[in-house]
Protein backbone atom coordinates (compact mmCIF):
# COMPACT_ATOMS: atom_id res chain seq x y z
CA UNK A 1 0.00 0.00 0.00
CA UNK A 2 1.25 3.66 -0.89
CA UNK A 3 0.55 5.95 1.64
CA UNK A 4 0.25 9.51 0.22
CA UNK A 5 0.26 13.20 2.02
CA UNK A 6 -2.28 15.82 -0.27
CA UNK A 7 -1.25 19.17 0.45
CA UNK A 8 -2.62 22.31 -2.11
CA UNK A 9 -3.99 25.06 -0.54
CA UNK A 10 -7.15 25.20 -3.53
CA UNK A 11 -9.95 23.02 -1.01
CA UNK A 12 -11.33 21.52 -4.07
CA UNK A 13 -8.32 20.88 -5.95
CA UNK A 14 -6.96 19.19 -2.75
CA UNK A 15 -10.10 17.17 -2.31
CA UNK A 16 -10.67 16.31 -5.70
CA UNK A 17 -7.01 14.67 -6.25
CA UNK A 18 -7.16 12.83 -2.94
CA UNK A 19 -10.71 11.22 -3.94
CA UNK A 20 -9.38 10.19 -7.19
CA UNK A 21 -6.14 8.74 -5.77
CA UNK A 22 -8.30 6.72 -2.87
CA UNK A 23 -10.33 5.03 -5.95
CA UNK A 24 -6.95 3.27 -6.65
CA UNK A 25 -6.85 -0.20 -4.52
CA UNK A 26 -2.69 0.13 -3.44
CA UNK A 27 -3.32 3.61 -2.60
CA UNK A 28 -3.86 5.39 0.75
CA UNK A 29 -4.16 8.88 1.32
CA UNK A 30 -2.88 9.49 5.04
CA UNK A 31 -3.46 12.80 5.14
CA UNK A 32 -3.78 16.43 3.49
CA UNK A 33 -2.75 19.96 4.42
CA UNK A 34 -3.92 23.28 3.42
CA UNK A 35 0.10 25.10 3.73
CA UNK A 36 3.29 24.62 3.39
CA UNK A 37 3.48 24.40 7.56
CA UNK A 38 0.95 22.13 7.29
CA UNK A 39 2.25 19.91 5.00
CA UNK A 40 5.09 19.71 6.69
CA UNK A 41 3.89 18.74 10.20
CA UNK A 42 1.58 16.29 8.59
CA UNK A 43 3.80 14.67 6.53
CA UNK A 44 6.72 14.76 9.26
CA UNK A 45 3.72 13.19 12.13
CA UNK A 46 2.53 10.38 9.24
CA UNK A 47 5.58 9.73 7.70
CA UNK A 48 3.89 9.00 4.00
CA UNK A 49 5.32 7.24 1.02
CA UNK A 50 4.81 9.74 -0.98
CA UNK A 51 3.87 13.52 -0.65
CA UNK A 52 1.85 15.48 -3.63
CA UNK A 53 2.70 19.53 -3.20
CA UNK A 54 0.88 22.13 -5.25
CA UNK A 55 4.28 24.86 -6.03
CA UNK A 56 2.73 28.21 -4.40
CA UNK A 57 1.07 27.90 -1.32
CA UNK A 58 0.94 29.94 2.20
CA UNK A 59 4.23 29.71 3.86
CA UNK A 60 6.40 28.05 3.22
CA UNK A 61 6.27 27.10 -0.68
CA UNK A 62 6.09 23.86 -1.99
CA UNK A 63 10.03 24.29 -3.24
CA UNK A 64 10.87 24.91 0.63
CA UNK A 65 8.89 22.18 1.76
CA UNK A 66 10.04 19.71 -0.64
CA UNK A 67 13.70 20.78 0.19
CA UNK A 68 12.41 20.09 3.88
CA UNK A 69 11.11 17.02 3.83
CA UNK A 70 13.79 15.59 1.29
CA UNK A 71 16.35 16.34 3.86
CA UNK A 72 13.83 15.33 7.35
CA UNK A 73 11.97 12.55 5.71
CA UNK A 74 14.40 11.19 2.49
CA UNK A 75 12.27 8.51 2.43
CA UNK A 76 9.16 10.77 1.58
CA UNK A 77 9.11 10.97 -1.94
CA UNK A 78 7.74 14.75 -3.21
CA UNK A 79 5.35 15.31 -6.42
CA UNK A 80 4.44 18.47 -7.48
CA UNK A 81 1.00 18.50 -8.78
CA UNK A 82 0.69 22.32 -10.06
CA UNK A 83 -0.14 25.29 -12.76
CA UNK A 84 2.74 26.65 -12.50
CA UNK A 85 4.66 24.33 -14.51
CA UNK A 86 7.23 27.17 -15.98
CA UNK A 87 11.05 26.18 -16.06
CA UNK A 88 12.84 27.90 -13.88
CA UNK A 89 10.25 26.29 -11.20
CA UNK A 90 10.85 23.14 -12.42
CA UNK A 91 14.66 23.33 -12.35
CA UNK A 92 13.98 24.59 -8.47
CA UNK A 93 11.84 21.69 -7.96
CA UNK A 94 14.23 19.47 -9.22
CA UNK A 95 17.06 20.75 -6.94
CA UNK A 96 15.02 20.96 -3.87
CA UNK A 97 14.99 16.61 -4.83
CA UNK A 98 11.40 16.49 -6.28
CA UNK A 99 11.07 12.84 -7.92
CA UNK A 100 7.99 13.95 -9.91
CA UNK A 101 6.81 17.27 -11.83
CA UNK A 102 3.23 17.24 -13.36
CA UNK A 103 1.04 20.08 -14.19
CA UNK A 104 -2.40 19.72 -12.46
CA UNK A 105 -4.17 19.05 -16.98
CA UNK A 106 -2.93 15.68 -16.79
CA UNK A 107 -5.06 12.59 -16.35
CA UNK A 108 -6.02 10.40 -13.01
CA UNK A 109 -4.67 7.57 -14.84
CA UNK A 110 -0.98 9.62 -15.45
CA UNK A 111 -1.02 11.25 -11.78
CA UNK A 112 -1.64 7.29 -10.61
CA UNK A 113 1.06 6.10 -12.89
CA UNK A 114 3.60 8.84 -11.73
CA UNK A 115 2.52 7.92 -7.92
CA UNK A 116 3.35 4.49 -8.10
CA UNK A 117 6.72 5.23 -10.44
CA UNK A 118 8.26 7.59 -7.79
CA UNK A 119 7.02 5.38 -4.92
CA UNK A 120 9.51 2.85 -6.25
CA UNK A 121 12.06 4.80 -6.75
CA UNK A 122 11.60 6.25 -10.08
CA UNK A 123 11.06 9.84 -11.27
CA UNK A 124 9.10 11.66 -13.64
CA UNK A 125 8.84 15.13 -15.37
CA UNK A 126 6.00 16.02 -17.75
CA UNK A 127 7.65 16.05 -21.19
CA UNK A 128 6.76 19.45 -22.30
CA UNK A 129 7.47 21.07 -19.01
CA UNK A 130 11.15 19.18 -19.57
CA UNK A 131 11.58 20.15 -23.16
CA UNK A 132 10.68 24.00 -21.89
CA UNK A 133 12.95 24.01 -19.16
CA UNK A 134 16.19 22.69 -21.83
CA UNK A 135 15.43 25.12 -24.26
CA UNK A 136 14.66 28.04 -21.38
CA UNK A 137 18.54 27.69 -19.99
CA UNK A 138 19.65 29.01 -17.02
CA UNK A 139 18.11 32.48 -15.73
CA UNK A 140 21.00 35.36 -16.16
CA UNK A 141 20.34 36.94 -12.88
CA UNK A 142 22.06 36.74 -9.64
CA UNK A 143 20.84 35.87 -6.42
CA UNK A 144 20.58 39.46 -5.76
CA UNK A 145 19.01 40.43 -8.67
CA UNK A 146 16.47 38.12 -7.89
CA UNK A 147 15.82 39.02 -4.93
CA UNK A 148 15.46 42.32 -5.49
CA UNK A 149 13.17 42.19 -8.88
CA UNK A 150 11.07 39.52 -6.67
CA UNK A 151 10.31 42.44 -4.20
CA UNK A 152 9.45 44.92 -7.23
CA UNK A 153 6.85 42.24 -8.21
CA UNK A 154 4.78 43.36 -5.94
CA UNK A 155 4.98 46.89 -6.90
CA UNK A 156 7.18 48.02 -3.72
CA UNK A 157 8.74 51.10 -4.53
CA UNK A 158 12.89 51.04 -4.48
CA UNK A 159 13.00 52.70 -0.40
CA UNK A 160 10.59 49.60 0.65
CA UNK A 161 12.87 47.06 -1.37
CA UNK A 162 16.22 48.75 -0.17
CA UNK A 163 14.88 48.36 3.34
CA UNK A 164 13.13 44.44 3.32
CA UNK A 165 16.75 43.24 1.43
CA UNK A 166 18.75 46.07 4.02
CA UNK A 167 20.74 47.29 1.01
CA UNK A 168 21.07 51.64 0.08
CA UNK A 169 18.65 52.90 -2.45
CA UNK A 170 21.50 52.95 -5.32
CA UNK A 171 22.24 49.60 -5.07
CA UNK A 172 18.74 48.40 -5.65
CA UNK A 173 18.67 50.61 -8.31
CA UNK A 174 21.82 49.03 -10.11
CA UNK A 175 20.35 45.49 -8.98
CA UNK A 176 17.09 46.08 -11.16
CA UNK A 177 18.81 48.17 -14.06
CA UNK A 178 21.17 45.15 -14.22
CA UNK A 179 17.81 42.93 -14.17
CA UNK A 180 16.39 44.76 -16.54
CA UNK A 181 19.38 44.90 -19.26
CA UNK A 182 19.86 40.88 -18.73
CA UNK A 183 16.54 40.23 -19.26
CA UNK A 184 15.77 42.46 -22.38
CA UNK A 185 13.59 44.85 -20.70
CA UNK A 186 12.49 47.93 -21.33
CA UNK A 187 11.62 48.98 -17.76
CA UNK A 188 11.08 46.90 -14.48
CA UNK A 189 7.80 46.21 -14.85
CA UNK A 190 8.50 44.35 -18.20
CA UNK A 191 11.32 42.30 -16.63
CA UNK A 192 9.03 41.19 -13.59
CA UNK A 193 6.90 39.86 -16.67
CA UNK A 194 9.64 37.98 -17.95
CA UNK A 195 11.20 36.52 -15.00
CA UNK A 196 7.56 35.35 -13.89
CA UNK A 197 7.11 33.84 -16.81
CA UNK A 198 10.23 32.08 -17.41
CA UNK A 199 9.86 30.56 -13.61
CA UNK A 200 13.05 32.66 -12.15
CA UNK A 201 10.94 35.10 -9.94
Amino acid sequence: MIRIVVADDEHLIRDAIAGLLDLEDDFEVVGQAASGDEAIATALKLRPDVALLDLQMPEPDGIEVARRLTTELPDCRCVFVTSHGRPGYLKSALAAGVRGFLPKTVSSRTLAYVVRKVASGGRHVDPELAAEAIGAGDSPLTARETDVLAFARDGAPVDEIAQRVSLSRGTVRNYLAAAIAKLGAANRHEAVRIAAKQGWI
